[in-house]
């Protein structure tokens, strides 16, 4: 679904591409941060989501790494900003594309459940989003400022975030997923619950 969100100049757009090419490269400078900087915050079965302090707010990043079992073109449409998100991330309620920009770039508004009890409301984001691909695909996003707000939901902030897929060279039927995440959820919530919530959100992806 494109909803149109307002019209913007050629300026802002080219902006906009300027911060996802600054993304992409906050994106490889977390790939490459050592592994012992690393603390696990939840392990299940194949996947694994570590966590360290976050740069950009007072809060955490996490990453989130494990192996899919399915040939990586088959796989590169259902991380990439689209429809499919909704396939596999459980905590997403609706996604709606609010502007395509240049090729591989696109404004995105989603919304997430209520979790934990309903300690976590409803949220909504906004993001800006770019794919890349090199060896495998690179989709980064990062939160904009949207006139459009909805009383229901709780305004949700994501800094600099992205999932990284890479083939496995000595399987081709499988593939690295990797995801850096941090999400400002706002609002009073205790730094436990918001732990407790993006691990366990991260392990079902």
């Amino acid at each position: 679904m494109v909803r149109q969100g307002g019209v913007h100049s050629n300026g802002e757009n080219k902006a906009r591409e300027f911060q996802g090419e600054d993304s992409r490269a906050v994106l490889i400078q977390y790939h490459s941060i050592e592994d012992v900087k690393w603390r696990v915050a939840k392990k299940v079965q194949d996947v694994t989501v570590w966590r360290i302090p976050s740069e950009e707010f007072n809060g955490c990043l996490y990453k989130a790494e494990g192996v899919i079992v399915d040939i990586f073109n088959r796989e590169i449409d259902h991380i990439r900003p689209g429809p499919w998100h909704l396939d596999w991330d459980c905590l997403m309620t609706s996604l709606d594309t609010l502007e395509h920009l240049e090729e591989n770039c696109c404004v995105m508004l989603y919304t997430t459940a209520s979790q934990l009890w309903n300690i976590i409301f409803p949220r909504e984001f906004v993001d800006f989003y770019m794919v890349g691909y090199e060896e495998g695909l690179l989709s980064c996003g990062i939160r904009l400022d949207w006139s459009e707000k909805r009383t229901e939901f709780v305004c949700g902030y994501n800094h600099t975030c992205g999932w990284c897929c890479v083939p496995i060279k000595d399987n081709t039927n499988q593939s690295l997923l990797t995801g850096y995440i941090q999400t400002a959820l706002c609002g009073m919530i205790p730094q436990s619950a918001v732990n407790m919530a993006m691990s366990s959100t991260l392990t079902n992806f």
